[in-house]
């Protein structure tokens, strides 16, 4: 059996929906678990709804358009969404008496964003003679404790699954068994409420039910031919990486690209489930395939991203020259601060690190830093990542300054990630497009990677 995800914009409309169901066809021989987002910007109408029954006003106008004008071009019966509108209109009437938004009800209000979608693909697939059901995911097993909003998935989540899943996907082609098509994205606590996974939460929702099914592979399909080597829309020539890792993929992520969120792959990288991510419009593209590691040799650079808006803070103090405490006390200070660090290079008496400009109150931390060392703080930097095989990093650098160097520009900063798959460099955020293309030319364009692989060869000969 496979997991099958769709984001919002895959079932944004009828047109989409229409053809996602199509492709769902063409593996209902699979034993597919479909998992849904809600459609387009059913979430923002959600959120504007809330808005405006704190404002005294209840109206679901345009969810309910959305919905019921999707369901009437679908052919299906408008009124397979009517349950669900009516029990939101009763929320938002509690939400206009009581004038307040609680993390709880924020949950609840979100959850019929992915619980109306869920609901008119089932319906369309079994009109088109491809027997579905709609599940909400607590109906399959999804239990998180009560942090509304982030919640995480209980350790008990994954017996359920498997107690109210594993039916079907042993089951075989011709057996009758409806194709569950599951809300993503929510679950509920112990006490029966609604809760929200956070960031990349319907992603975490298919990866957990393909690992706990063993599924042969969960599948994420996007609108691009899978994961890139750089942002298409920085270099027009990106194309596919065939093989990653969950490592790479993370470091990915972190770093600015649009890709699974790290916590989302945890699930798969614990029992080994490979995760592929594929192309709606591009259904005869095989993908990108996520891996514990590579079952052959890569190349020695797989991708490029890059972080925009991170603010550069060197730190020196030549008071601390030969005496222990100098990192702990600085990383004291920016945890006083509730500050995260990107990326880091240090020495015995400096370090250099980048922090993201909008979430930290610079000025207070500097205060503390100044204390007790000298403070550069440099704004509007980028980080660019190179996801590359560390080993190799003496010539994957070599290769790198060449080609930054010939274009006249200077590196601030360089960091070896300790997850041995990235190196980072810092820039000013006005160049950093110009850095990705011409690493992007220089690992991807004609010979390029063979050039490395074969001066390293030559190297090692």
């Amino acid at each position: 059996m496979i997991v099958m995800k769709f984001g919002g914009s895959s079932v944004a409309n009828a047109e989409r929906i229409r053809h996602v169901a199509g492709i769902i066809g063409k593996f209902a021989d699979k034993r597919p678990v479909i998992v849904l987002s809600a459609m387009g910007d059913t979430t923002d109408d959600l959120l504007d709804a809330a808005d405006a029954a704190l404002g005294g006003v209840v109206t679901v106008d345009a969810i309910e358009k959305l919905h019921k004008d999707t369901a009437s071009e679908l052919g299906i019966a408008p009124g397979v969404v009517d349950p669900l509108l009516g029990e939101l209109r009763t929320l938002l009437t509690g939400i206009s008496m009581l004038r307040e938004v609680s993390p709880r009800s924020r949950d609840y209000l979100v959850s019929f964003g992915e619980r109306l979608s869920v609901r008119i693909m089932a319906a369309f697939l079994s009109s088109q003679s491809v027997r579905a059901e709609a599940r909400d995911a607590w109906d399959v097993g999804f239990a998180s404790d009560s942090n509304f909003m982030n919640a995480d998935l209980l350790p008990e989540t994954w017996e359920n699954v498997r107690k109210l899943l594993g039916p079907y996907a042993a089951g075989k082609t011709g057996d009758g068994m409806p194709i569950p098509v599951v809300t993503g994205f929510i679950a509920k606590d112990p006490k029966g409420s609604i809760t929200t996974l956070g960031r990349g939460g319907s992603d975490l929702t298919a990866t957990f039910i393909g690992a706990a099914l063993d599924a042969a592979e969960v599948q994420t399909w996007k609108d691009v031919d899978g994961i890139l080597t750089t942002d298409p829309r920085v270099v027009k020539e990106a194309r596919p990486v065939p093989v990653a890792t969950y490592d790479e993929v993370a470091e990915l992520a972190y770093f600015g690209a649009q890709v699974l969120h790290p916590r989302s792959m945890q699930p798969c990288l614990q029992t080994g489930t490979p995760v592929r991510v594929k192309n709606s419009y591009n259904i005869e593209a095989p993908g990108s395939i996520i891996v514990t590691s590579h079952p052959s040799t890569p190349s020695p650079v797989r991708a490029i991203t890059s972080k925009k808006g991170v603010t550069l803070v060197d730190i020196v103090s030549t008071r601390m020259l030969g005496q222990y405490g100098f990192l702990a006390k600085v990383f004291d200070s920016f945890a006083a601060h509730s500050v995260s660090v990107d990326v880091v290079a240090t020495s015995e008496v400096s370090v250099s690190l980048t922090v993201d400009s909008k979430k930290a109150n610079l000025a207070a931390l500097r205060h503390d830093l100044e204390k007790f060392s000298s403070v550069d703080v440099r704004k509007d930097r980028a980080i660019v990542t190179i996801i590359c095989d560390v080993k190799r990093s003496s010539l994957i650098l070599a290769a790198t300054f060449e080609a930054l160097s010939s274009a006249g520009i200077n590196v601030q900063m360089i960091s070896q990630g300790a997850s041995k798959v990235n190196i980072s460099l810092i820039c000013d955020s006005s160049e950093s497009d110009h850095v990705v293309r011409l690493l992007h030319e220089r690992y991807f364009g004609k010979s390029g990677q063979e050039d490395l692989i074969g001066v390293s060869a030559g190297g090692a000969t």
